[in-house]
């Protein structure tokens, strides 16, 4: 259940509606998603948020199938169904294909030596309060990864688990359509509280 209250555009605080109308250009879907109708509620949120995408379109220099490579497995970390199923869109869009995401997902890996190597980074810092061992961390070295670049990757994590995180806290509401690739079908129950928050 939502524990935030779900914004539209108009009844959000002021402050916030341009990134609103910013996010809908972002959207899987075409209009605002729940994640950020919710963070608007908490005009600091929303523009933390924001402000990490911001940095890592404005100065991230891994490709974006790297980007959601990376998110894909902090978000695997973290249990949040809402998370994984927008991610997994992201990454499918970007030109990951299903089994590699499932494989993400799994904590597989895809056959991408290289891009593995730099996966098994994150997904270790996911899973242990951003700690990596010397072994993962040498291993993603030997495959090409600079010091620049593993340092780069934490931003992913960082806006994964930010996103994450809040999704879980705010009780946030699914509203992918059931059956959009990377989604998991919305059960009656999600459906019945979505239609309850004005979504």
């Amino acid at each position: 259940m939502a524990r935030v209250p779900v914004h539209t555009i108009d009844d959000a605080p002021a402050a916030v509606r341009p990134l609103l109308e910013e996010m809908v250009q972002f959207s899987p879907t075409g209009r605002l998603l729940n994640m950020h109708a919710q963070m608007a509620h908490a005009p600091a949120v929303l523009e933390a948020y924001v402000s990490i995408r911001r940095a890592t379109a404005r100065y991230g220099t891994l490709d974006q199938r790297a980007r959601t490579a990376l998110m894909l497995v902090a978000a695997a970390a973290d249990a949040s169904r809402y998370a994984v199923a927008i991610i997994s869109q992201l990454a499918l869009r970007s030109g990951w294909q299903p089994d590699q995401v499932t494989a993400l997902l799994a904590g597989q890996d895809t056959g991408e030596d290289k891009l593995d190597a730099l996966t098994g980074v994150v997904r270790e810092a996911a899973a242990n309060s951003g700690h990596v061992s010397d072994a993962a961390w040498a291993a993603a070295a030997d495959q090409g990864w600079d010091d620049t670049q593993l340092a780069e990757a934490f931003a992913y994590l960082g806006l994964t688990v930010f996103t994450s995180y809040f999704l879980n806290y705010a009780g946030t509401v699914l509203d992918i359509p059931a059956g959009l690739p990377g989604s998991a079908p919305a059960s009656a129950s999600d459906r019945a509280a979505a239609s309850g928050a004005g979504s």
